[in-house]
Parts: structure tokens; sequence; C-alpha cells
């Protein structure tokens, strides 16, 4: 063989190592990852066992979090077959609920929905609810304000008057009605007498409204508001005071013995 001869093969042998040389770099070998898991090949929400090793060797995974971490397989999408991640949409806020208290601090809260709710590893939802204070101030406020005297039911006006001439005129009697009510706190007075003893934290107490404790309207001044704490003041013992939170009224009755008046 002579020298053109060796010079060609040469050049052949070189040409070939190019080729090898950039098919082993350059041309991209089977995709590994997702597809060479054993089964499943996916995994749901966040799994960090559920991984494989790409064609350069590195981690990547094959759960539906990889989407948000950005470290999916390279052929997660087409193994998997999931679909983009779909971030969580909600509507407006609704307006604002009335004030939990009706006279004082309260609170008042509003909400929204969710309009599209998130899949696939989209952003999750945002809150749903949102709180303020507030300050109550409806009209039966002043209702609150008062401060009921109160006294023991051995009290009870219902006697005849044995001095009254018979052409003098009688008040006109209204209906009594009676309110029952919770202590919710009571001074150290209190335990001073008989009766305001049974003044104590968390008992239930009722207190009756006569006609002539009504003066010119049809209720008794400091007859409590349900649900509001309002107060009270023994009538006949310095210093014994409280507070209470009507729990419900009763037309036409007279309340037990051992029970109260208004004054």
């Amino acid at each position: 063989m002579g020298a053109y001869g060796w010079s060609s093969a040469r050049l052949g042998f070189v040409v070939w190592g190019f080729l090898a040389f950039f098919c082993g770099e350059f041309v991209p070998q089977a995709e590994a990852g997702c597809r060479e898991r054993e089964s499943p090949n996916c995994c749901t929400g966040r799994n960090n066992e559920c991984f494989e090793y790409s064609r350069r060797k590195t981690v990547c995974y094959c759960d539906t979090y990889c989407q948000k971490t950005r470290d999916c397989c390279e052929d997660y999408q087409s193994v998997c077959q999931i679909s983009a991640a779909i971030d969580c949409v909600v509507g407006s806020w609704g307006p604002w609920s009335s004030c939990t208290s009706s006279c004082g601090i309260g609170s008042t809260e509003r909400s929204r929905q969710v309009s599209v709710p998130p899949r696939n590893g989209g952003t999750p939802c945002p809150d749903l609810k949102q709180r303020r204070g507030c300050f109550g101030n409806n009209a039966i406020c002043s209702t609150a304000k008062e401060v009921a005297k109160i006294l023991p039911n051995s009290f009870k006006r219902n006697f005849k008057d044995p001095w009254r001439r018979p052409h003098m005129l009688m008040k006109e009697e209204k209906a009594s009605y009676c309110v029952h009510l919770q202590v919710k706190q009571a001074s150290a007075a209190c335990r001073l007498k008989l009766w305001t003893v049974r003044l104590m934290r968390e008992t239930a107490v009722c207190v009756e409204c006569q006609s002539d404790a009504m003066a010119k309207s049809d209720r008794c001044g400091g007859d409590g508001v349900r649900g509001t704490r309002t107060f009270w003041s023994a009538a006949s013992v310095a210093g014994c005071h409280g507070s209470w939170i009507r729990q419900f009224s009763s037309e036409r009755c007279q309340c037990s013995d051992n029970s109260f008046l208004f004054v």
C-alpha cells in the first residue's frame, strides 16, 4: 500500500473518531427518570421517596409537588400525563357581618369563596375569612347602662293598705313579670346579709317586676338586656353590687321564695 493509501486510512480513522465523540457528547441518550421507576411511576402530592435519576445522574422527582419545586424528571410530563399546575383563585370579599356585641366592644367578620381550587401543586388558597373589632351602639344600649335596684321578695307590696280611705283612687295595677338572670359578679359586701349571700357568681336568680316599680313605663329599670352584661345594686346593703346577664323573662308570673324584687 502506497503512501496515498495510508494517508486515506488515517484520515478515515480520524473522521470516525470525531463522529463517535460527537454522538457521545451531543446526541441525547435514552431518557431516564419516571419511566424507569418501579410501579407506580408517578406519585400524587409531596412524596420525597418518589424519585429517580436523570440521564445526567442527578436526583429528580416524579411527584406532583415537583412542579412547584421545579425538580421533576425530564419525562415527567409525558409519563405522568399531568397537566400544568393550577393556582387557587378566590372571589371578592363579602359584606361585613353585624357586630357580635349589641353594646360595647365586639367583633365582625367577612368571608370569600374559592372559585378555582388549586390542582397539580398550584399555589394554595389565601385566607378565606377576615375579622376585625367593632363597637356596638344599638338602641338598647341606654337600657344596658341602667343599674337595677333590688330587694328580697319579702318586701312584696301585694297587701291591702288598712289606712286607705274608700274614696281614695287606687293606682292602676299592671301585670307583673319575672326576669331570670345569671349572676356574673358580686362584691364582698354582699356576704354581710343573709338575703344577699344568695347573689353568688354563676348563680341563677329570679327578679320580679311589680306594678309599683314600673313607674311611668311598663318595665322596671335595670331589668337587663339578653346576652349583655348589666349591673345591679342591693338597695338596703351598702357596697353590695355586681353584674348579671339576662337569660329570659316570663309574663304575668311571680318568682318563688328566696327571690328578689326590682325597686
